[in-house]
């Protein structure tokens, strides 16, 4: 039996307990493509759903972490985009697990409205792969997920990014500060934002709490998407400006509108 530190680890362990006797005892469907699931475990996506996610792994901006296509030695040693150059953004590195399409949006999607533990604690050993391919330059003290506005956050009952940022704490081994960063300002209504109007609506949105500290820790800043980089940006300056060393970005996906060729702008 587990040790129950408090009532709310003897429930979560009980609920896990119990899902998992479940999953043997009652075989269900894939989310994503109702197949039905043969593992024994509560992962509720298949095999093969999982392995249609795009993954990104060589030929990136060394920056923004943004795919791009070249030719074999075409790109000199630390070249960035021509979005980074334009931007300077506030984060010194960023890394993504996959691309933002198909069934990955719609297993993001999933762990959003729904508090599917065993899918975060999959996407955090993605990410716990990912994070240990980056330099030891980059390395990081503590993990900082970005937060949603407070009500929305009361809506749902949750932060999504909690569910995968909590267990990628455990795999490395670091300090997780799910309250440092505080969202002051909720997103607009307009349900799509161009591009300009996603930097301008979280431009000094982010603060860090009454008592927060960060001075000269490296930071390891989670979010489940990377669209425009404005809010990673935007949460980015945040920390700096109280201090924080450096700011890795880390998401489970980007979204890519195209792969940018060597020297051309997004």
């Amino acid at each position: 039996m587990p040790p129950w530190n408090s009532h709310i680890s003897a429930t979560r362990w009980l609920r896990s307990l119990a899902g998992a006797l479940a999953s043997v005892v009652f075989r269900s469907g894939c989310r994503l493509c109702e197949e039905l699931l043969t593992r024994a475990d509560r992962l509720p996506i298949c095999d093969a759903c999982l392995e249609s996610f795009r993954r990104i792994k060589d030929g990136v901006c060394p920056r923004c972490g943004q795919p791009w296509m070249h030719s074999a030695g075409s790109a000199e040693d630390g070249a960035i985009c021509g979005q980074c150059r334009a931007r300077q953004f506030a984060f010194d590195a960023a890394r993504s697990f996959g691309i933002y399409e198909g069934n990955l949006t719609r297993a993001i999607v999933l762990l959003k409205y729904e508090e599917i533990e065993p899918l975060g604690a999959w996407f955090a050993k993605r990410l716990r792969d990912v994070q240990a391919a980056l330099s030891q330059e980059l390395a990081a003290d503590v993990i900082v997920p970005v937060r949603l506005y407070r009500t929305r956050e009361r809506e749902r009952g949750f932060n999504q990014v909690d569910l995968f940022g909590r267990p990628l704490a455990r795999n490395l081994g670091l300090a997780y500060r799910p309250v440092l960063l505080k969202r002051e300002r909720p997103r607009p209504e307009k349900h799509l934002l161009d591009f300009d109007e996603r930097w301008a609506a979280v431009r000094g949105a982010f603060v860090i709490r009454e008592g927060g500290r960060v001075d000269n820790l490296r930071i390891l800043l989670l979010d489940d998407v990377m669209t425009s980089g404005a809010t990673l940006d935007a949460c980015s300056r945040a920390l700096r400006d109280a201090g924080a060393k450096s700011v890795v970005r880390l998401t489970i996906a980007r979204a890519v509108r195209q792969a940018i060729p060597v020297g051309e702008s997004a």
